[in-house]
């Protein structure tokens, strides 16, 4: 691929090494793992990365346009970014194209600056579905119940009804949202029912799998999306959230002796892939997960 990639010429060192800016854009990101995971990817295969951490909550004035972002991060030369909560759908109307997962999932999490466009795409998806098949294994996906609609919650619907579960039930705060987001996954998957739904009770009844694909549980959003008096010990519960790697949706599904997937998985995945649109290169897998295990450690 074709990125904005420069020569690091410092006479002092005279280090050519490829230079790669990027950054990530979002609120409340101070503890991101990704940046570490892209300096020790890059590091390892001789790239010369800056990536820098693009915290709108920690602006003057806070939260600018993610619009005004973009347009300064392509004319101060970055390679590309990465995007997460809240700006993976309203980054959409400034760009020039989309991938085909991120036209799918309609958010993007991943930009990449490339001969004068911005194209945007979405490594969640395929974060999770990798995430998902190799940290659960042999569980039931006929029936899953997903909290959350919104950028992330599209990509985990979709990685979902990809996985070949048969029946997924949405729930989100905005029903219309949850509603839209099931038609959406009907018509790509055609295999895989899938509803909007209210009542979390009789959903959990019915469901095999659930996964939180809400904020709920980050650090700055303490709590959990469902109740966990409706866990029980059949379910698989899953959460994309990694800060704290264990949120209290999985301390009480542990409690109750489900199988879990925490959200490293989608996590790490999802940057390999970005890793890969950025540089054209593919990182070492490994690599990235010490990494990301080093922060717990």
């Amino acid at each position: 691929m074709n990125t904005q990639v420069s020569k690091n010429d410092n006479p002092a060192t005279g280090d050519a090494r490829p230079h790669v800016r990027v950054g990530l854009i979002g609120q409340g990101i101070q503890l991101s793992r990704t940046p570490g995971m892209h300096r020790a990817a890059a590091a390892a295969l001789g790239i010369d990365l800056t990536y820098d951490l693009l915290d709108t909550d920690e602006m003057s004035p806070p939260n600018p346009p993610v619009a005004d972002l973009l347009r300064q991060a392509e004319a101060e030369g970055y390679a590309g970014l990465n995007i997460t909560y809240p700006y993976k759908r309203e980054v959409i109307g400034s760009l020039d194209g989309l991938s085909d997962a991120a036209r799918r999932v309609g958010a993007v999490n991943t930009v990449v600056f490339r001969d004068g466009k911005r194209f945007g795409h979405n490594t969640d998806y395929w974060g999770f579905a990798k995430g998902l098949q190799t940290g659960l294994r042999e569980v039931d996906l006929r029936s899953v119940l997903l909290l959350g609609a919104g950028g992330a919650g599209g990509a985990v619907a979709h990685a979902l009804a990809g996985a070949g579960v048969e029946r997924l039930m949405i729930h989100d705060l905005d029903r219309d949202g949850a509603a839209r987001l099931a038609r959406e996954v009907e018509a790509a998957s055609p295999g895989c029912a899938a509803s909007a739904v209210d009542d979390l009770g009789g959903a959990a009844g019915a469901a095999d799998g659930i996964v939180n694909a809400t904020p709920m549980g980050m650090a700055k959003l303490p709590g959990t999306a469902i109740d966990p008096d409706l866990l029980q010990t059949r379910h698989w519960v899953a959460d994309i959230v990694y800060f704290p790697l264990e949120t209290a949706l999985l301390k009480a599904a542990r409690d109750r002796g489900c199988q879990t997937l925490s959200g490293a998985g989608m996590a790490i995945y999802q940057a390999v892939r970005a890793f890969e649109l950025f540089t054209g290169q593919v990182p070492d897998v490994a690599e990235m997960t010490t990494t990301f295990e080093s922060f717990t450690r």
